[in-house]
């Protein structure tokens, strides 16, 4: 895993315990694995759009997308995660999805993953809490794991993966639009 989730890092907890995970999620791949995000905080998918770099912004920030007039920032889910950076395909696409700012205001964001999957309806008996994985990896950001169809598939809080920096960063941005 990546040194941005070793424990300590500031995130949006969302212990699994507190929270019912029934519901509809939109389910993605990254690095040929599963993942999936509540469809309440799903926008739009867009495929092929061009993304404008930004200057001074971490590896994981892949620059920003014009969308219908509103400049959008887009974080390549497969670098937040650490994993190989492939080259996009005519799978890839970005995932729009609302996220809760810290002073309780959204914000949009843009995900690129690697595909989306399909939408499926997730009870509370498919989801299981997520596993400890020792005391060095912070999983705050995983608030379950759906067994669907004999895979599993992990329940992503999309402001945890985020993260309380970018969402403070965000909050600079939508306060300075005003």
């Amino acid at each position: 895993m990546s040194n941005q989730f070793l424990a300590g890092e500031e995130t949006t907890p969302k212990a699994a315990t507190t929270q019912k995970l029934a519901g509809k999620y939109l389910t993605f791949t990254l690095q040929n694995e599963s993942y999936g995000i509540k469809v309440l905080q799903v926008r739009e998918i867009i495929r092929g759009t061009k993304i404008t770099a930004m200057p001074q912004m971490p590896p994981h920030i892949r620059g920003v997308i014009n969308l219908r007039g509103k400049i959008i920032p887009v974080m390549d889910l497969r670098l937040r995660f650490d994993f190989q950076n492939v080259v996009n395909n005519d799978q890839t696409c970005i995932v729009v999805v609302q996220v809760n700012l810290p002073d309780g205001k959204t914000a949009f964001m843009g995900l690129v993953v690697d595909g989306v999957e399909e939408v499926l309806n997730i009870t509370d008996a498919d989801v299981e809490a997520t596993p400890n994985f020792g005391g060095q990896v912070c999983t705050d950001y995983i608030i379950g794991m759906a067994k669907v169809k004999g895979t599993v598939k992990a329940l992503l809080d999309i402001d945890g993966v985020v993260g309380d920096s970018t969402l403070k960063s965000l909050q600079k941005v939508v306060d300075a639009a005003k």
